[in-house]
Order: C-alpha cells, then sequence, then structure tokens
C-alpha cells in the first residue's frame, strides 16, 4: 500500500517506521523532524499525499489539522483515506471529515493511546469514528502500528473516546499520587501499599501498569527520574479538551475540571513541563494541606 505520512515526531516517527518496517511505500514530510529509516522524504505535505491510498497524520492540535487538511485532501487521490492520529478537539475532527467527504475522501479520527513506547512497539490502541469503509480500508495499517482498534462510531467518536479516556487517566493519575503521598505521611510502606492496592478494589491502570511510585511495579518513567512516557502538558492538553467538550455539550464534570486545574497548575506555574504526568507524586509528598 502506499501511504503518506505527516507529522514526524515522536510518535509520527515510530509509527512511519513500523509501516515501512511491514513493506509498505511510505513517503513522509514533518516542517523539523526528519524521516525515519525506510520513510522517502517529501517536500512539502501536498507531496506526502500524492497517489497515496491513505494518508496519516499526526500533528498538535486542530488548527493544525485543519489547515493540513485544506492542503492535502485537493491532492489526494478519489477513494483514499485521510486517518488523523492527532489528538484534537471533535469539532475539527468532524469539521475535516466533511470536507473529505466533499471530495470522494474517506476520513478518520483515530487518536491513540500507548505513548511513544507504543508507538516504537506498534502496541498502540486506536480509538476510531468515520465510515466503517474507510475503516475497513486502514484496519490492516492499524495491525501493524497497534495492537487494538476500536471502531467507536462516525466522525469525531475517535476522539470522543479519547477524550473521555484521558479524562479519567488523568483523575486516576492524580489521585493515585495523592494516595502514596498520604500513604507516605502515615508512615506506610510503599511496597505494601502497593501489593495491597493492586490487587484490591484501588486497582487502576495508573497503579499496576504505570505506577508513580519508582522501584515498585512494572518499570516506569518513575524509574527514570519522571522523564516522560507520556509529558504532563500533553495530559493537560487532553484534559482541557475534555472540558471543551463537556462545555459543549453541558455535562458536569467535576472531577474532570479538579484534575484539569491541578495539571494546569503542575504545568504552567510549577516543575511539570517537561516531566511526566506521574511526576505529580514528589509534588504532593513536597506539599503540606495548607
Amino acid at each position: 500500500m502506499k501511504i503518506g505520512f505527516i507529522g514526524l515526531g515522536n510518535m509520527g516517527a515510530p509509527m512511519a517506521a513500523n509501516l515501512a518496517r511491514a513493506g509498505h511505500e511510505v513517503t513522509g514530510f514533518d516542517l523539523v523532524a526528519p524521516c525515519p529509516e525506510g520513510v522517502t522524504s517529501a517536500q512539502d505535505v501536498q507531496e506526502a499525499a500524492r497517489d497515496a491510498d491513505v494518508v496519516v497524520t499526526m500533528l498538535p492540535n486542530g488548527a493544525i489539522l485543519r489547515d493540513v487538511a485544506a492542503q492535502v485532501i485537493p491532492a489526494m487521490k478519489a477513494g483514499a483515506v485521510l486517518c488523523d492520529c492527532s489528538t484534537v478537539d471533535v469539532d475539527s475532527a468532524r469539521a475535516v471529515s466533511k470536507l473529505a467527504q466533499a471530495s470522494n475522501i474517506g476520513a478518520l479520527d483515530a487518536p491513540v493511546s500507548g505513548g511513544v513506547g507504543g508507538a516504537s512497539a506498534g502496541t498502540l490502541t486506536f480509538m476510531v469514528g468515520g465510515p466503517d469503509a474507510a475503516f475497513k480500508i486502514v484496519e490492516p495499517l492499524f495491525g501493524i502500528m497497534g495492537q487494538k482498534a476500536v471502531h467507536c462510531g462516525g466522525a469525531g467518536a475517535g476522539q470522543a473516546a479519547k477524550i473521555c479516556n484521558n479524562m479519567i487517566l488523568g483523575a486516576t493519575m492524580a489521585v493515585t499520587c495523592e494516595a502514596f503521598a498520604l500513604a507516605d505521611k502515615l508512615g506506610l510502606d510503599r511496597a505494601r501499599m502497593f501489593d495491597v492496592v493492586s490487587t484490591s478494589s484501588g486497582y487502576s491502570w495508573s497503579m499496576n501498569a504505570y505506577c508513580p511510585a519508582p522501584g515498585i511495579g512494572p518499570q516506569s518513567p518513575a524509574d527514570n527520574d519522571y522523564k516522560p512516557g507520556f509529558a504532563a502538558e500533553l495530559m493537560l492538553k487532553d484534559l482541557r479538551l475534555s472540558q471543551q467538550a463537556a462545555e459543549a455539550v453541558n455535562a458536569d464534570t467535576p472531577m474532570g475540571a479538579r484534575a484539569t486545574e491541578l495539571y494546569a497548575s503542575f504545568v504552567d506555574n510549577e516543575d511539570g513541563k517537561g516531566r511526566d504526568f506521574s511526576a505529580l507524586l514528589p509534588r504532593f509528598v513536597s506539599r503540606s494541606r495548607s
């Protein structure tokens, strides 16, 4: 399959490389980042998209996605699919889908979960919105870049699923970090706490698979001085998208709102920028209630 790949940063580069290693013809473009091994470099987004069966995008935000889509859709051949793997607002996903449909181009919003490690290992989870026909075309590529792809519904459904998932993740990691800090102050050994919580009703992905306490559980960014697997500023971005979406549909999300406020303070006013989102733990350890 001939694939155009636009956005070759920390996530996009290993995803594109995995497609190339699987034998697909991949042409890539990024304003700054070089093409990974096996990917042919394009001069611009139109060249990357021209004659491609599928164009994959991995971009920072909805405004950039809309701009790129407006450039690449006219360059794409009829019947091709634009598959956006960025995490953006639902409105942008739906606007791009509408633009694509008008040009007889399939469009999928397919944000991912799994971070840079999952992108490199090919173990991402894709949450996909868009028409069945477009999903079937791209489904084999999802199997190369990830371990699971869930077709969540029509245009925007993938972004909705990602936003809801990461609102849960942000709030869960925050309270997991709070609990470890409280355990410290109560004199409870962290390893004993993990042994209890990881096998009882406090079980969660944040505790069991991505424990924020170093030296406990499977290896995580906490064991690497909180160098980001998933950066705190990216969690803040996703939480802000969740609150934007909640406001648009008049949904009451107090825990999501509080998690957004907490990460905003951590990233914008403290030392959270450039650290993993689980670095809230040392933040709570160093703080008192007053």
